[in-house]
């Protein structure tokens, strides 16, 4: 179907808007789903305008494709729980990057069965589509198997494995100059095309693997940028704006965020890729109660809902631990009940509670927590000492104290949530375990905390009784 040259373009400047306009407005808890809306009809647009415009040979592939795609997409997004959120956007981000580097290899096998010369600007992008778009589903299949459960979370090490990468990384490099100096106009070496493809796949594995679970925040973010990345070489290989733009925002921003998030953690990205630092988020190794050098003090529910139903205000500190309970309902059942009293509720969100950007955010949105009542680490650290009651729920490295008095500690210097500067504080924890960073948490020998051991879902079910009777 032929239609006027300028009309694509007005669609793809439009989609363009679309998308930026959208992903702007994800930058609040108010307008993220309009925004996702909005961004979803921009890339509708494109897609098509795209298909409506280019020569099609045979459109039964491509709808069976659609049809595939959307039922698998339709049936993994309603059925999955919250707390496997972070490993769904892990294999959607994935698949992103494996689908860039599908359509610069099919283009590039393409140009090669027509003879034609290549052009040396579109082989660069080709190549580098490929090798980010591999790097990215491979990486992002791993961190996928890693918050599964389905690989060890723990780093997974070996010797010499720097130097194994760097050879995997010098391959990669030699193949891809070989190709743009010795066949960029003649003709391009398929042995040499698959090598840069296996290569890269086996990079990103390499790479993510003695990444512990833990740290997959940055990890994801991180994969996130290369498939933006991959994204916008493909626009440039198939001459598509909106690819480019597109593109080229998510790998800015997911940049972004990678950098944020690994300076919420005080720990360089270097150090995330390559420090083999952060098992499992401490799941495992909570021993249960009794378990830990430091004398601990422990609290009763009554005593509990008691202290809770008569304070004036109160922060909720939610961690894994919540998500891993599939608490946040039960804690937003909690909250209403201590409002319904006259108490202050407000929530403190760590930017690297839980396992991937936002994970506390998706999760209370999900229980239909006000987003008024959840306060960024920046805003709700002055209010702690006004705080009559910390109520942590699941968070340990977040709001450990030797983050700012221990120089010695592997956490040192990470901003934290100041818990211990709360007038008191009770700790929902399974059992009296480490967190990622493998230490005890300070915060729970203070004089002023007191622990509640138990599943969080259980312990905030029996909370909510007892305070309706307190």
């Amino acid at each position: 179907m032929q239609i006027p040259s300028y009309i694509p373009q007005i669609i793809y400047i439009l989609a363009a808007a679309l998308i930026i306009v959208g992903l702007k407005r994800l930058g609040s808890p108010a307008t993220a789903r309009q925004g996702n809306q909005l961004a979803a009809v921009g890339v509708a647009l494109a897609l098509g305008i795209t298909l409506l415009n280019s020569e099609i040979v045979d459109f039964n592939w491509i709808i069976i494709g659609v049809i595939i795609g959307s039922v698998v997409g339709y049936v993994m997004a309603t059925r999955v729980q919250m707390t496997a959120m972070p490993q769904m956007v892990a294999l959607f981000n994935g698949m992103g990057g494996g689908a860039a580097a599908l359509v610069a290899g099919s283009e590039f096998l393409h140009r090669r069965t027509l003879g034609q010369p290549e052009d040396f600007a579109v082989l660069l992008t080709t190549i580098l589509g490929l090798i980010i778009g591999s790097l990215s589903i491979a990486g992002s299949v791993v961190a996928f198997g890693k918050l599964q459960g389905l690989i060890s979370a723990r780093p997974v090490t070996y010797p010499a494995q720097q130097v194994v990468n760097g050879a995997l990384a010098v391959i990669i490099i030699g193949l891809s100059l070989y190709m743009l100096a010795v066949d960029s106009y003649s003709n391009p070496s398929v042995p040499a095309f698959v090598g840069i493809t296996i290569a890269a796949l086996i990079l990103g594995v390499a790479v993510v693997m003695p990444i512990g679970g833990a740290d997959m925040p940055v990890v994801i973010s991180l994969l996130n940028s290369f498939t933006g990345l991959a994204v916008a070489m493909t626009g440039f290989v198939l001459q598509n704006p909106v690819l480019i733009i597109a593109g080229t925002l998510v790998g800015a921003s997911g940049t972004l965020l990678t950098q944020l998030m690994s300076k919420a953690m005080n720990r360089s990205l270097t150090n995330v890729l390559f420090g083999a630092f952060g098992s499992a988020g401490g799941v495992a190794a909570d021993a249960g109660p009794g378990g830990a050098a430091a004398p601990l003090r422990e609290i009763s529910i009554e005593d509990a809902a008691a202290l809770l139903a008569y304070s004036r205000s109160v922060v909720v500190v939610p961690g894994y631990g919540l998500a891993v309970a599939q608490a946040q309902q039960n804690v937003q059942q909690l909250a209403q009940v201590l409002e319904a009293r006259g108490v202050d509720v407000k929530y403190a969100i760590h930017p690297v509670a839980g396992r991937m950007p936002g994970h506390m955010n998706v999760l209370l949105a999900e229980a239909n927590v006000p987003y008024t009542s959840l306060k960024e680490m920046e805003e709700i650290n002055p209010d702690f000492p006004q705080t009559d009651v910390a109520l942590v729920i699941g968070a340990n490295d977040v709001t450990n104290p030797a983050a700012r008095t221990n120089k010695a500690s592997p956490i040192y210097g990470m901003p934290i949530l100041d818990v211990d500067m709360a007038r008191n504080v009770i700790v929902i924890k399974r059992g009296r375990g480490t967190g990622f960073a493998g230490i005890e948490n300070d915060l729970f020998a203070d004089p002023k905390t007191q622990m509640l051991f138990g599943d969080a879902k259980d312990v905030l079910s029996q909370l909510v009784s007892a305070t309706k009777s307190a």
